[in-house]
């Protein structure tokens, strides 16, 4: 028998309708079940599309082999993927063919016995409380835009939220009194997650002003010039639709900060607060487990991954408890 090669196609080239649809019924199936969140949806929809136009010539996504798949993996090493990518599109192309299998679209699923390129878990990119530090204090609070951003950077390192969690609060998930906000993260799954002291102020001054400085015309109300939004972190221009800021725009300026904070550009990452609020946690003698529920970590085994980078801690512990290590008093 001949073995069939998967057809490489340009992005550009458009699918026929039945594999949109096909694509489209596995989504809504998966967003029924899991409640998955629309950012996850829409890279499982990108993931098989991309699938479904390799395998034009074979006849589609249900036509595949467990060859066609493992030649498309393949094909993919050199394209320079992040991990994580590589990870996600190997775990689509599971489910959508155990969907496919379970509702009898196909009678064999060509990937129960497919032996994936697994790639690595990257560890996280992280920085010292010092960088912290430098970064928090980048944004000039005295003007508006220089305000939200201090409130924004303080916020995250407080709680440890996600971007797309960060840039979509609005004003009544936030309680000022209390120190905590209401979230909803992946999986619509709400969790209640605390904020210090100090991202409280910067809260409390952007929202509100203070000191008589801009007691009148709060920062915030200084950026909506005169707009309504229920968005937290609003923009001068009204960004998006509710006039709240993108995560591509918060990418940019946690990037320009980063520059001003003299921050190596290879340490920073959209999630690089998020990962320094876990691994400094860990490193001051926080619970696993603690960490993992403020994260908003539906298994555990993700929040491990901290343990690797929060050395700090366990080297701290190991010096000062290993009967080997511990110097003994000294003896007259």
């Amino acid at each position: 028998m001949a073995i069939r090669t998967v057809t490489q196609t340009k992005p550009s080239d458009a699918l026929p309708a039945a594999e949109m649809d096909l694509i489209d019924r596995f989504c809504d199936a998966l967003w029924l079940q899991h409640g998955l969140a629309k950012n996850t949806l829409s890279a499982y929809r990108s993931d098989l599309t991309d699938l479904a136009r390799a395998l034009t010539l074979q006849g589609g996504l249900l036509s595949a082999s467990q060859h066609d798949l493992e030649h498309y993996h393949a094909s993919r090493l050199g394209a320079a993927l992040k991990a994580s990518t590589t990870r996600r599109r190997l775990s689509v192309h599971t489910r959508f063919y155990g969907w496919a299998s379970q509702t009898q679209l196909i009678h064999q699923n060509p990937s129960a016995h497919m032996q994936g390129i697994r790639a690595q878990r990257p560890q996280p990119k992280t920085l010292s409380e010092a960088q912290v530090d430098a970064l928090l204090d980048a944004p000039n609070p005295t003007t508006a835009l220089g305000a939200r951003d201090a409130a924004m950077l303080e916020l995250m390192y407080a709680s440890g939220l996600r971007v797309s969690e960060l840039v979509g609060l609005t004003v009544g998930q936030i309680s000022l009194t209390d120190g905590a906000l209401r979230v909803t993260g992946k999986g619509s799954k709400e969790r209640v997650v605390p904020f210090g002291e100090r991202a409280s102020d910067a809260l409390e001054y952007f929202l509100n002003g203070k000191n008589g400085i801009n007691d009148l015309h709060p920062p915030r109300q200084q950026l909506l010039h005169g707009r309504a939004s229920s968005a937290l972190f609003v923009t001068r221009d009204g960004a998006s639709q509710n006039g709240g800021m993108s995560r591509q725009m918060f990418w940019k300026t946690i990037k320009q900060y980063a520059l001003l904070a003299g921050i190596p550009s290879v340490l920073i990452s959209p999630h690089t607060l998020r990962h320094a609020f876990a691994t400094h946690l860990l490193n001051h003698g926080a619970d696993l487990r603690a960490v993992q529920l403020l994260l908003g970590h539906a298994d555990i085994s993700t929040t491990q991954i901290y343990t690797h980078i929060a050395s700090a801690r366990l080297d701290k512990l190991y010096h000062a408890n290993h009967p080997r290590v511990q110097k003994s008093p000294h003896k007259p």
